[in-house]
């Protein structure tokens, strides 16, 4: 079968001079962002002592601690550190919406989602952690294979649903969404609703082109819906600014109350900006116990 190989051959090469590319920029902006592992501490079995606690019913007796014990009136269970490695599942929207660009901004909401993603996933795994492409075949793992991995689904998924499947995450684990969340709000909450289960944390990061916030054109438009065939004619953009704002607000307010029902963050990114700080952003939240305190440090729009 020459012509399926061949065309698989073709396809491969052009991922490889796709890739790199990605991954190089991915892992520049990784570098700008302080590293370190922030595994959360909590107590369970482990090697490293934590803490003393008194015993309290239910408790094994094979947990108590004598030499603490003896030393005092109450009986002390020793706990020691349970170093929960963190594993990060990542989503880029791949909804054609995602390929928006205006003449405000140098990069796609896609190609910025991608490098978002990826260069996320690089300082994880610089940190141990395991990563994974939500929605992808491929299991978590803390290893730079897994960032090739992971580029490459993401550079195959060039169009589909904007919001991840239902997939039941393990307890521990972290989700970052990162899409421009212009689907109903209802649709929104469902699909997170389904991830967040077994106590997932997460975070929703909303992509959008400076000119979807501003609509920044005068005079005789035509807008073509990227999804469909359907064209609006507008013969004076700016007489519709204002509503348009409006509703585009309110499309962004029902997501952050998505987030926040369930106890996630929510953030803005506009392509026209730099990804470091957003980054840098996340790689803090991921450790979970900083994201209420940077998310009212006003990091999210």
């Amino acid at each position: 079968m020459p012509a399926p190989a061949l065309t698989l051959a073709e396809r491969a090469d052009e991922t490889s001079r796709v890739l790199p590319p990605l991954l190089v920029e991915a892992q520049r902006i990784a570098a700008t962002v302080i590293m370190g592992v922030h595994g959360r501490k909590r107590a369970g079995p482990g090697e490293t002592f934590w803490q003393y606690r008194p015993y309290s019913f239910g408790d094994s007796t094979q947990r108590i601690d004598w030499h603490k014990s003896a030393r005092s009136d109450r009986v002390f269970i020793r706990e020691n550190e349970w170093e929960a490695a963190n594993t990060l599942w990542l989503w880029a929207s791949p909804s054609i919406s995602m390929d928006f660009q205006s003449h405000l901004a140098n990069t796609s909401k896609r190609d910025r989602a991608r490098l978002l993603a990826l260069a996320l996933a690089t300082l994880s795994v610089r940190a141990h952690e395991r990563v994974a492409a939500l929605g992808s075949p491929f299991v978590p793992s803390p290893t730079r294979a897994a960032l090739t991995r992971m580029a490459e689904w993401f550079l195959s998924q060039d169009s589909g649903d904007g919001l991840p499947g239902g997939a039941r995450l393990p307890r521990f684990s972290t989700a970052v969404v990162l899409s421009d969340f212009l689907e109903p709000p209802d649709q929104i909450s469902e699909a997170m609703v389904r991830i967040a289960g077994n106590g997932v944390a997460g975070h929703l990061v909303q992509i959008v082109d400076p000119a979807e916030e501003s609509l920044p054109y005068d005079g005789r438009v035509e807008f073509r819906e990227m999804r469909g065939s359907r064209k609006f004619l507008a013969g004076k953009v700016e007489s519709l600014r204002e509503a348009y704002q409006q509703k585009y607000q309110f499309q962004r307010e029902a997501v952050r109350d998505v987030a926040r029902r369930m106890g996630w963050t929510f953030a803005v990114h506009r392509t026209d900006q730099p990804p470091v700080q957003l980054l840098m952003t996340l790689h803090g939240m991921i450790g979970g116990s900083r994201s209420r305190v940077l998310m009212q440090q006003g990091l999210a729009q």
